[in-house]
């Protein structure tokens, strides 16, 4: 079983990822900033946990082994060092200030009125890192009458229309995604926009904000398949991807279990119809003969090919579909993903014994890299774990961390 090497101090030295050296200030807490700042860290950066002395909200979050160690928490904050600072008190906001002071990024999800209130908004800490990477990822997006509104991934998923789509699609009532997807959508957005702001700075010397907003980006990720015809001024036809809202867009029933399978282009629907022996229905039946017809028929097409896969089973049709080339998948529950025999081929899991939490799944970084490596280089932290190794780190003497801990 692999272990994981103790942090120690300084932005991760035994790192050799792309970010390796760069060091950053994180304030933000729940699924979405964590998660910009876990791929961050598994590139090489060294990230600062600031919590309020509660901790990460998702700490609190079970299942879990021991207090304030909660799964999701586990999974979003690997390889991090966890400092606790109450921002309400002033000694602890300027030494907040004084690390900022000496990082390549601040990133916070705090919403901008309260972070002027603590005084760490940008003017405040440019003012003393002119070099900054000042990251908020917010709600809305500022000069919208939405500013500064709270923002939670339901919320967000609910306003730029998924819920809708689900129904469209045929559930029974509107629905959210069973996955926090406004949080990791946008959160991998975040990161990339860092990524991208470092490297402008590389250049130019010069650091600079950057907001990324939840329903933006989200708005974004929706309207680029579900704008349709409302592209178009005047319109030409109306809103939705009309295939991915079809009701009979589903993984298909079999004889004993459930395949996805997208026929799409004419080489995959030649290639079916001589599977089911009537290759004659490519150039017969108008519906099925061109892309643009199949589009305007997808409900009849997919009704079409769902009868069929009932006469067969999961493994029968699998073996078929690879034999002729056409996209299938098996159908995984959770439980059958961890156990993906392509997951384990690539090593994406590894079993790892946490000093207070036992051995724990972790996830690899899903990239790879021909030169400098990404990682997981440490176990989520304890709340507070690396506050004093952290402060010291940055020239506070004893003193002075005795006041704020």
């Amino acid at each position: 079983m692999d272990t994981l090497p103790e942090l120690s101090k300084g932005a991760h030295p035994k790192h050799t990822g792309p970010l390796s050296g760069v060091r950053i200030l994180d304030l933000t807490t729940v699924v979405m900033g964590p998660y910009a700042t876990m791929i961050l860290s598994n590139l090489g950066a060294d990230i600062i946990k600031l919590e309020p002395p509660s901790g990460d909200i998702m700490r609190h979050v079970g299942p879990m082994k021991n207090k304030l160690m909660g799964h999701s928490f586990i999974n979003a904050n690997h390889g991090k060092r966890s400092i606790v600072l109450d921002l309400k008190k002033t000694e602890a906001r300027s030494v907040a200030l004084k690390i900022a002071e000496k990082c390549d990024v601040f990133v916070h999800n705090i919403r901008p009125a309260a972070l002027e209130r603590l005084g760490l908004d940008y003017d405040s800490i440019s003012a003393v890192n002119p070099r900054v990477i000042f990251a908020s990822a917010v709600g809305f997006g500022s000069g919208g009458r939405y500013s500064g509104k709270p923002a939670y991934d339901d919320l967000i998923q609910g306003i730029v229309g998924i819920p809708t789509l689900v129904y469209e699609g045929g559930s029974e009532v509107p629905r959210y995604v069973p996955t926090p997807v406004a949080d990791r959508s946008v959160g991998l957005y975040l990161s990339s926009m860092i990524s991208a702001a470092l490297y402008s700075r590389e250049r130019s010397g010069r650091g600079q904000s950057i907001e990324v907003p939840m329903f933006e980006v989200l708005s974004q990720y929706v309207l680029g398949d579900h704008m349709a015809g409302l592209s178009y001024e005047p319109a030409q036809g109306g809103a939705y991807y009309t295939r991915l809202i079809s009701k009979n867009r589903h993984p298909y029933k079999t004889a004993d279990g459930y395949i996805c399978a997208l026929i799409y282009n004419d080489s995959h629907w030649k290639a079916f119809f001589d599977v089911i022996r009537q290759p004659e229905m490519f150039s017969q039946d108008y519906r099925f003969s061109s892309q643009s017809s199949r589009a305007d028929n997808i409900d009849f097409v997919y009704a079409f090919v769902a009868k069929k896969l009932e006469e067969k089973t999961t493994s029968e049709w699998l073996a078929l579909f690879e034999e002729n080339d056409i996209p299938a998948m098996l159908m995984n529950t959770i439980e059958s993903l961890i156990e993906d025999p392509h997951l384990n081929d690539v090593g994406f899991f590894t079993l790892q014994e946490h000093p207070t939490e036992g051995r724990l799944r972790m996830m690899n970084p899903p990239e790879t890299w021909s030169e400098t490596k990404s990682y997981v280089s440490g176990f989520a932290p304890e709340l507070g774990q690396h506050t004093l190794e952290v402060l010291s780190e940055f020239g506070l003497s004893q003193e002075e961390i005795d006041a704020v801990t």
